[in-house]
């Protein structure tokens, strides 16, 4: 099968990119199923009942979150409504909303994990932990993983511990593509990050001259903006062998049309 992982999707020009293209993309690389980030997708960040929708609609099986799954009003009531949205399995046991999902095929069944890092994040409980527990209980062929983190040493430590456990793992949260795409020594596909799809042409998504002023003055408060202009596609490709369950090819995507 092939597993598409599409990278952090930020504000409306991240979304409408993906809304006016992921049917050709899917098409044009013969995807079976597809994993989106879209934490940063709403304003300020978080998501609502309208982009779950939409996304789902435009070709995504399986929304993950992370750090600022909560920023939006909408998003809690969005984890408990829909199956197919989920947020870092490690977060503590009474948020809303679920750290995985299984999705059945017909011929394969494909469970998603979501989990959190821990350095430089928000405190949360130890994400190697919460996903060794539950791997035994998941009643799944293909297991794959969005480990949102800061940290590379925390991103490659964690798909090594993993290495063989799943097929595939990817990282997310910086919203730069990393060119260390890989498959591990016991078959686990790895890309410390997807990257971002929204508008290059900024400071991870905000815009440049509010990053720079922060930065610039760190005192004063100042509220982020996403930016708004040419979007870019970050996303990677991962062929896992339907039999051994391992990953045998990782291709990333990076564009800004097709």
């Amino acid at each position: 099968m092939r597993l598409l992982a599409i990278g952090d999707i930020n504000g409306e020009s991240g979304r409408e990119f993906v809304y006016n293209n992921l049917s050709r993309i899917l098409s044009r690389y013969k995807i079976d199923f597809c994993v989106a980030n879209a934490e940063n997708s709403a304003e300020p960040n978080g998501i609502t009942h309208n982009i779950a929708n939409t996304l789902i609609q435009s070709g995504v099986d399986v929304i993950t979150m992370g750090n600022h799954t909560y920023d939006n009003k909408e998003s809690a009531s969005v984890l408990e409504d829909n199956s197919r949205v989920i947020r870092p399995l490690n977060f503590p046991p009474e948020a809303e909303g679920m750290g995985y999902t299984i999705c059945d095929l017909g011929n394969i069944r494909v469970a998603v994990i979501n989990a959190s890092g821990r350095i430089n994040m928000t405190p949360v409980d130890c994400p190697f932990s919460a996903v060794e527990r539950l791997l035994p209980k998941l009643e799944a062929d293909v297991i794959v993983i969005d480990f949102h983190a800061e940290a590379t040493s925390e991103k490659i430590a964690f798909a090594n511990f993993l290495d063989g456990k799943v097929s595939a793992v990817f990282g997310t949260h910086t919203h730069v593509q990393t060119a260390d795409e890989r498959i591990l020594p016991n078959g686990t596909g790895f890309i410390c990050d997807l990257g971002m799809t929204g508008v290059e042409d900024s400071v991870l998504g905000v815009k440049k001259e509010i990053i720079i002023e922060h930065m610039r003055m760190p005192v004063k408060r100042v509220r982020f903006e996403k930016a708004q202009g040419e979007a870019w596609f970050h996303a990677c490709i991962f062929d896992i062998d339907e039999k051994s369950h391992k990953t045998t090819t990782v291709e990333r995507l990076r564009f800004n049309r097709l």
